[in-house]
């Protein structure tokens, strides 16, 4: 079979105007407890897609680690390319993708840093393997070897032997305030459900588009 060839009916669910909530993070918090009782791999596993200050676009897939009233929150090293990017351009793109459910979110804003204070309260709950290889990996940065970064990670473990491990000073969380928020539900014959939440000047405005 060609890969034009690939396709599959969409028929779990329906997706209305009248039954979404009227904050698309409310809704966005149903969908995705929905998907964690369904047990997905990595539920909060989201496409971030950012650009420079010129257009270049980039994308990679990340954990998100938070949703409040502020928007939706992950955290990365500040070298990497993709804090470059959001420095310089503060806007991005997340994408959620539960095939199982057959359902997508998308959700578009500005992204600033959350506070430091947020971002050590974090650290200090990973696990302890995690800590380290943040304070050994200098994200996105050409590496000469492989035996490089192991001995980055040998040195970080003799110098925090215990489960005491400060936060490094390049690494932390962004959070994203949604500006709009689109949830596609898959149906059948391709004619897929689409509800767009766009900020207004007051609350939401949500509207059906066509697939």
């Amino acid at each position: 079979m060609s890969i034009a060839d690939l396709r599959r009916e969409y028929q779990q669910a329906r997706l209305d105007e009248g039954d979404v909530h009227p904050d698309p993070l409310e809704e966005f918090a149903k969908w995705f407890a929905e998907a964690r009782s369904a047990e997905l791999i990595e539920p909060n596993a989201m496409t971030l897609a950012t650009a420079t200050a010129d257009g270049r676009p980039s994308a990679r897939m990340v954990l998100l680690k938070g949703v409040d009233d502020r928007g939706l929150t992950f955290f990365t090293d500040y070298r990497s390319r993709k804090a470059g990017e959001l420095d310089a351009n503060p806007r991005a793109a997340l994408v959620f993708y539960w095939a199982e459910l057959e359902r997508q979110v998308r959700i578009t804003g500005r992204v600033s840093r959350v506070s430091r204070q947020e971002s050590g309260e974090y650290f200090a709950r990973r696990p302890r393997s995690s800590r380290l290889g943040a304070w050994s990996s200098w994200q996105s940065q050409v590496l000469a070897s492989r035996g490089v970064l192991e001995e980055r990670l040998r040195e970080v473990t003799v110098r925090y032997p215990g489960d005491d491990i400060p936060l490094p000073p390049d690494w932390g969380g962004y959070v994203l305030r949604p500006d709009e928020i689109e949830f596609w539900q898959g149906r059948e014959s391709r004619l897929h459900d689409r509800i767009r939440y766009t900020r207004a000047e007051t609350g939401w405005r949500v509207e059906r588009l066509s697939p």
